[in-house]
């Protein structure tokens, strides 16, 4: 087993469970979506590309494989976020939210068996199927599934798409290094979403992004969910394939649950915590 990889999966899934958290928070500030998400896209991709460039990560693309890292940058950031910061908006719950992301690793599964022949044992099939009990324990004792949640859940079911699409074409970028990859994911992710952000910005200052309330959570987002893990992620998927590493984010409503109990957000019930247990072992079942 390479250490070094599990640290990197577990750091990134930890710091994405706090993402759903920091969201809502910027969310509730009543900022426009795609003006969150630009500034996001933007801070995120000019701290990769200084790095990348001086410390000399920054490799070049072939012309051949340009198209794939704008085609990368399409499902995610672009059509990922789209469905995620949609998806948690409409639903208003950082933890559902993430339990929906957790189907993550279904459709994951299927696309590294099918498009790239993974090995797949049954022992980790059977690890899936074991989180979908857990993740299910966690959804019916998060809150009423009212008829205003599923526009919300159709959105988010479109982010699992995007991250599907986008592990998929990471795997056909995997002879360039995580840093290269991430730089390219958000700097293009930012020139998709820039049209976006002119068009649906309306009247909003922009000056209210510096004020402690946004500016705190948004450079979280950027610095820990986005640069950092992403390079992080990118590194488990060259290691352990699409299937093996999208597991892993089926940890991440138990990581927003025990956010969101800390900040005040959510509170837990035993079949919660039940269903929390049954995931980690579901993870712990498919690295077998």
């Amino acid at each position: 087993m390479n250490i070094k990889v599990y640290v990197a999966i577990f750091m990134a899934i930890f710091f994405w469970g706090f993402s759903f958290i920091w969201t809502n928070q910027i969310l509730l500030e009543d900022i426009p979506v795609f003006t969150f998400i630009f500034f996001r896209m933007l801070i995120a991709g000019l701290l990769l590309l200084i790095f990348s460039a001086v410390t000399g990560k920054l490799q070049k693309v072939e012309k051949k494989d340009w198209w794939l890292m704008l085609l990368m940058a399409f499902f995610e950031p672009f059509i990922y976020f789209i469905g995620e910061t949609f998806g948690l908006q409409a639903t208003n719950s950082p933890t559902l939210s993430a339990l929906i992301i957790a189907l993550i690793p279904v459709f994951a599964l299927a696309a590294g068996v099918f498009i790239y022949k993974e090995k797949v044992s049954w022992i980790n099939v059977v690890g899936v199927i074991l989180t979908i009990p857990g993740i299910l324990l966690m959804v019916f004792n998060t809150g009423d599934m009212t008829p205003e949640y599923w526009w919300g859940i159709a959105l988010l079911f479109l982010a699992i798409f995007g991250s599907v699409g986008y592990s998929s074409v990471v795997r056909m970028l995997s002879k360039y290094n995580s840093f290269t990859i991430a730089t390219y994911q958000f700097v293009f992710g930012a020139v998709l979403f820039f049209p976006f952000f002119l068009g649906f910005n309306s009247d909003y200052e922009i000056v209210r992004i510096f004020s402690p309330e946004i500016f705190t959570p948004l450079i979280s987002l950027a610095i820990l969910c986005s640069c950092l893990s992403f390079v992080l992620y990118i590194f488990a998927i060259k290691s352990l394939g699409i299937a093996r590493s999208s597991i892993f984010t089926s940890l991440i409503p138990a990581v927003s649950a025990i956010g969101a109990y800390i900040y005040g957000y959510e509170t837990f019930t035993w079949p919660q915590i039940l269903g929390i247990l049954i995931v980690i072992l579901g993870v712990a079942v498919t690295q077998k």
